[in-house]
């Protein structure tokens, strides 16, 4: 049995509620069992912690302000760019449809959609959840190319890795272990490296390296002009994680890594030499779901601090250069915090929207955006996924195919809209428009 295909069986058998998936690394005799009938009794979503985040009456008077929005002609790269950091982007008012495509399979029971697209040099490159990578033009939605990356003795669906595009060129990464170099204009191989075990999340690519993270936690720096191996470093190996993963963060020379068993490394991008190390594990479980340690939120690093957040529940601010922890905070999130002027924005794994303050991490104001589909039963449980910040509102996307539009500045929810399909990746925004990916793999773009 190939590690890819023990994967996606591991991710079939180990399903849980509500669609959220997780994996174990374990050996693969453990897959090839029937096992005994499951337990009788409801079943609760893992997602579901029951915590109750509330604002810091101190900051009751303290007035978010944000920088003026900017138009970024570009969404390179999985986060937006390596630091994950686009502060306040530019976004019309009223947005319409000006065009929708089908990028290939989507997500069902045996296979995820995990890469957002990527815009860059006005096109939009999609990887599908067979590895199927695509272009696009990013004007019209006319398709340019589609480049196959999946071995021909492989028959199983992608589960893991995702696209980004810098120097020229787009990088992809696949759950068969392939990190490859593709020409943007016509789809063809440049180089391509195989590693011998399944990539988690799309490459974050700076300083002339591909940098991706595999399964067994070990992180990886390739030569982005020929995929050769720089070198690598092994983080602390988990046997249970969550489907899907954080592209590592980079700034100043420093790329910061997230590994399943909940430690962010800070490595130095020249040699991988470690800088420093944390642990997002909260100091008390309050139960044994939140013993889960992985980390799916990408790390952000803006003007020298990074700030990265657990499944767990903790949320930490850490001076980039000297490793020194300024603040923590107990939120669980599965998305990635935005950040813009002196304020971060993060949902947590209950629905909560959270502002808090990015000079000491206390809670502006929380707005619950809905957490359970059926609320009397706490049954249903809805995931978001976001926010992004454009224009003045908050933008998010859920697996149950609504999106909401909120306001930065108090929380109040502005909108909403009811999409196509459920949707499980954040919307990204580039040239002034908007791309929603939905599970069943229709790229939407709005302007």
């Amino acid at each position: 049995m190939s590690f890819n295909k023990m994967m996606i069986k591991a991710s079939v058998i180990q399903k849980l509620s509500l669609g959220v998936l997780a994996v174990s690394l374990a050996g693969c005799s453990i897959f090839e069992n029937e096992g005994p009938p499951p337990l009788p009794g409801d079943r609760i979503s893992i997602l579901a912690l029951e915590q109750t985040l509330e604002a810091d009456a101190g900051l009751a008077d303290l007035e978010v302000r944000l920088p003026p929005p900017f138009e970024n002609v570009n969404w390179p790269q999985a986060g937006g760019i390596p630091s994950h950091a686009l502060h306040h982007l530019a976004l019309g008012e009223d947005l319409e449809e000006v065009w929708r495509v089908s990028i290939g399979e989507g997500s069902d029971d045996e296979n995820r959609m995990f890469s957002s697209p990527v815009i860059a040099d006005g096109r939009v490159f999609t990887m599908d959840s067979e590895a199927s990578v695509r272009a696009y033009e990013a004007e019209n939605g006319d398709e340019i190319w589609t480049t196959d990356l999946t071995p021909e003795d492989e028959d199983e669906g992608n589960i893991g890795g995702g696209v980004s595009f810098e120097y020229g060129r787009v990088f992809a990464t696949t759950s068969f272990g392939d990190v490859v170099a593709l020409d943007p204009q016509t789809g063809e191989r440049i180089w391509d490296t195989n590693l011998g075990v399944p990539l988690r999340a799309a490459p974050t690519i700076a300083g002339g390296q591909v940098f991706v993270l595999t399964f067994d936690s070990r992180m990886y720096a390739l030569d982005a002009e020929t995929g050769e191996i720089n070198w690598d470093f092994e983080g602390g190996v988990e046997t249970t994680g969550l489907l899907g993963a954080a592209s590592p963060a980079y700034s100043n020379g420093t790329v910061v890594v997230p590994f399943a068993s909940g430690e962010v490394f800070a490595l130095r991008a020249g040699n991988g030499q470690q800088a420093w190390n944390e642990r997002l594990v909260r100091r008390r479980s309050y139960s044994s779901l939140t013993s889960l340690t992985d980390i799916n939120a990408f790390p952000v690093i803006d003007r020298g601090i990074v700030y990265a957040a657990s499944y767990s529940g903790r949320m930490i601010a850490v001076d980039l250069r000297t490793g020194n922890r300024l603040w923590d905070q107990d939120i669980s999130t599965l998305q990635t915090p935005w950040i813009a002027g002196d304020f971060i924005f993060v949902v947590s794994t209950d629905g909560e929207l959270v502002c808090l303050s990015r000079r000491n991490g206390l809670i502006r104001w929380v707005s619950p955006l809905g957490k359970y589909d059926d609320p009397e039963d706490k049954k249903d449980l809805i995931i978001w996924s976001g926010p992004i910040l454009a224009s003045d509102r908050l933008i998010l996307v859920s697996n149950y195919g609504i999106a909401v539009a909120v306001s930065p500045y108090d929380g109040k929810i502005l909108g909403q809209i009811e999409l196509s399909d459920k949707a499980s990746i954040p919307p990204v925004v580039a040239g002034g428009t908007i791309y929603v990916l939905t599970d069943d793999a229709e790229l939407v773009a709005l302007r």
